[in-house]
């Protein structure tokens, strides 16, 4: 039965919950601030587009306030931070959500490509933590969501900075949660598969198993109630990334190659 216990904190009531959703403005991130709010929680929105998230806090039923800043100035983290608590008293979940990609092969690298990938979806995150971590640790309260891909579970074409960023956010994410669970701070990995949203728009190739934003949005939320470690979907997908990580290399470079086309 132990095998069983949750990881983490189950979160199945979200009444009166304090959620801070960092990348919020479009795709998961707004779609799981509808639903969150319609369920109860109180929901603080940030993204840099103070007139999209204006726009979406008005469909939120009331439980939504609106908190503009940019992921990589590690300043703003804190500035919001001590606003929410200020405001509410506290926050009861973090949602590090924002993220930005472009189809990269190891050709078309770039240095302003690389920083400007690495800071939104890697050091965009570590600022996020580093702001509520010791509020959390002091509380023995609290949960982080981070908001990865199953592009990090292996090097796929076309990813050449975002599948590393990604890779990066899931090793964060296990540091994180040895180093925190003990505090009773709960850590939360959520690897996406194909979602579409205003970042996989562009896309010029097939995405398997696509879903929407909505219903991406409803597997973060059925996985926070199970208090799991890792959200990953959808699972006729993810699974199959998962296990490709057990063939070897030549297997495994060969399979990808055939099935994405990355020649």
């Amino acid at each position: 039965m132990a095998l069983l216990t949750p990881l983490n904190r189950p979160i199945r009531d979200w009444s009166g919950q304090r959620v801070w959703l960092v990348g919020a403005s479009t795709g998961i991130g707004a779609a799981l601030a509808r639903q969150l709010a319609g369920q109860g929680a109180q929901v603080a929105l940030s993204a840099r587009s103070a007139e999209r998230l204006a726009a979406l806090a008005q469909e939120c039923a009331g439980n939504a306030i609106v908190e503009p800043m940019d992921v990589t100035n590690a300043e703003d983290f804190p500035r919001v931070r001590d606003r929410l608590v200020a405001r509410w008293g506290g926050i009861d979940l973090i949602v590090l959500n924002a993220g930005t990609y472009r189809s990269l092969r190891a050709w078309e690298l770039t240095p302003e490509a690389i920083r400007e990938t690495v800071e939104t979806n890697l050091m965009g995150v570590m600022n996020g933590v580093a702001a509520v971590a010791p509020l959390f640790c002091a509380a023995r309260a609290g949960a982080i969501a981070i908001v990865g891909s199953v592009a990090g579970y292996g090097g796929l074409p076309r990813a050449a900075v975002y599948g590393p960023s990604k890779a990066a956010l899931i090793n964060f994410a296990e540091t994180l949660y040895l180093d925190l669970a003990p505090r009773g701070v709960s850590v939360y990995l959520v690897s996406p598969g194909f979602v579409a949203t205003p970042l996989t728009a562009g896309n010029t190739f097939h995405m398997p198993a696509l879903i929407t934003a909505e219903a991406a949005a409803g597997e973060i939320v059925k996985g926070l109630a199970r208090g799991a470690f890792e959200i990953h979907f959808p699972k006729r997908f993810s699974c199959v990334l998962k296990a490709l990580r057990f063939l070897p290399r030549r297997a495994y470079f060969a399979l990808v190659r055939r099935t994405t086309g990355g020649r």
